[in-house]
């Protein structure tokens, strides 16, 4: 299915896990890709796999930011998609009583204040177009308490549903929809390398999904499709989640 069908999609975080799901998903329903990262090696494998382009990015450098959206309309003529996906989850975020102002700010910097610098700067093209989709990675957590504190990142993954809805009411009269994606817990090398550190962890939060086990990135880039697809037309605004039941659910079955 060629949903896509030559339109112009950025994604950043795009070298690995989510991103790099969606990279391919995007690829095969006809999009030409632009993957955004700050890994050169893994960035360019992505963009190279998919025929589209690489171009890496601190997507906390406003400048970066700028540039990155500019040299996709520069690139392939417009910019229909923007999938505002990078992030960080660090060890050293964890309870609020013991994550540091640093550790909290950086998290704060990468997770909430990039989605804020990727909007404002994909807008401007979107509105010349009279359309476009973008879709910014939330979380469950922006809906309900995590199992396993992660203080700043749950806060700036609720920043970016807060920011996700209004941008979807601000310009919806525009043509350009603005949507929050909430995954659940993914099986990507993140959470493999949080939770082989600590598997008492890991199946503290498993036991709260519904469905038994965590989500491939595959099922979340099929999402992320969905909502950039004219099938998504009469959403914006909306809290997307994809948690395999959690936000659902009182008591899991065992």
């Amino acid at each position: 299915m060629q949903r896509l069908q030559d339109r112009v999609a950025v994604v950043t975080g795009g070298a690995g896990g989510i991103g790099l799901a969606t990279v391919r998903r995007f690829a095969e329903e006809g999009a030409k890709v632009v993957v955004a990262d700050i890994d050169p090696d893994a960035g360019k494998a992505a963009a190279d796999e998919v025929g589209g382009l690489f171009v890496p990015v601190d997507v906390t450098d406003e400048a970066a930011v700028d540039a990155l959206f500019q040299t996709a309309v520069d690139t392939y003529g417009s910019l229909d998609i923007a999938f505002n996906n990078a992030g960080i989850s660090p060890p050293d975020d964890d309870s609020i009583l013991s994550t540091g102002i640093d550790a909290w700010q950086r998290v704060q910097q990468v997770n909430l204040t990039s989605v804020y610098l990727c909007c404002r700067y994909a807008l401007p093209h979107m509105r010349r177009q009279g359309k476009g989709s973008i879709i910014n990675t939330a979380s469950f957590v922006a809906v309900m308490g995590a199992a396993t504190s992660q203080i700043s990142y749950s806060a700036s993954k609720g920043g970016v549903l807060a920011m996700s809805r209004e941008l979807g009411v601000q310009f919806a009269r525009e043509g350009i929809r603005v949507n929050a994606l909430c995954p659940g817990p993914v099986n990507t090398p993140l959470l493999q390398e949080l939770f082989a550190k600590d598997p008492e962890r890991a199946e503290r939060r498993l036991v709260h999904v519904p469905l038994g086990r965590f989500a491939e990135p595959e099922e979340i880039a099929a999402a992320v499709a969905f909502l950039a697809s004219d099938d998504a037309s009469f959403m914006t605004a909306s809290t997307f989640l994809v948690d395999g039941g959690i936000a659902g659910a009182y008591v899991t079955p065992v």
